[in-house]
């Protein structure tokens, strides 16, 4: 049910898997960290009843090529290009943890290209609480990623206790992301443009926190989705939403789940999206 696609962007290759067929309604799905597209795959099978699901290998990730800059503006506008060049139009991104961050960028930086945006268990860089999770100490990875040639130094060759500890420290359902799923990340991650790209969107935080949007409000409806078990009030993400300049905010938590939440509860995020795409349709 799957297609692989090999799309040029900006002369750049980009791995797109789809699922469901057009002119139905189309979903663009972007990955976190230490993942890739198959974090969606079971989703995908969800949703693809009623839409047309797009996945993406973030750049330098799995199937697509490095672009050699982590900003997720440029990350952002990189995938607005993609859009673009499927012939796709008002579409919904969608995007979990670091995928969140750019499913915000395009947001923020071409709504005219989107229907509504869902964030998935993530914090956006500059917006609250922001600054309390970096002082979170059990965020402690964004500092050491952040550290200049110390983790390009110490990972190689330990990429799967690296990735093992995120999912076992952050996943209710540790099952979730089972044995073959894992050594597929491992794989994926043991690349050195996989390595340079996901330190890159840590290093890059500094300035996305920075970057001004270019509107101080937008419309599109935003769904923020958080596990119910995942660390966090829900209400501090969607009221940080809003004191950005989001106007149309809903917070939905999925039950019985942590930060993976697409793989722990894919048919509590679906149902989400459903009721949410459904309340939203313009008409």
């Amino acid at each position: 049910m799957f297609k692989h696609l090999d799309i040029t962007v900006h002369d750049r290759h980009l791995h797109v898997v789809t699922a469901g067929k057009q002119p139905a309604p189309a979903i663009l799905l972007l990955h976190g960290y230490p993942q890739s597209w198959l974090a969606f795959e079971d989703l995908m099978k969800l949703l693809s009843k009623d839409y047309y699901v797009l996945a993406a290998d973030l750049p330098g990730i799995g199937g697509s090529e490095d672009i050699g800059q982590y900003d997720k503006k440029t990350l952002a506008t990189h995938l607005a290009a993609l859009i673009i060049s499927l012939g796709l139009s008002r579409v919904t991104v969608a995007g979990h943890d670091i995928g969140g961050m750019i499913a915000y960028a395009m947001l923020r930086q071409f709504p005219h290209l989107l229907d509504a945006a869902i964030i998935m268990s993530t914090a956006i860089p500059g917006v609250e609480p922001w600054e309390e999770i970096k002082r979170n100490p059990y965020i402690w990875h964004f500092a050491y990623f952040a550290t200049p040639a110390l983790p390009e130094a110490m990972i190689p060759g330990h990429e799967q206790l690296l990735c093992n500890y995120f999912y076992d420290t952050l996943a209710f359902n540790k099952y979730a992301v089972d044995d073959e799923k894992r050594q597929h990340y491992t794989r994926v991650y043991s690349n050195t443009n996989a390595l340079n790209a996901s330190l890159g969107w840590y290093r890059a935080f500094a300035g996305d926190e920075k970057e001004p949007a270019p509107e101080p409000t937008v419309a599109l409806p935003v769904l923020y989705l958080r596990g119910d078990q995942e660390p966090g009030d829900l209400s501090t993400y969607t009221e940080g939403l809003k004191n950005s300049g989001c106007t149309h905010v809903t917070g939905v938590q999925i039950s019985k789940s942590g930060h993976f939440t697409p793989e722990e509860n894919p048919a509590g995020v679906a149902h989400a999206i459903h009721t949410f795409l459904g309340k939203n349709k313009p008409i």
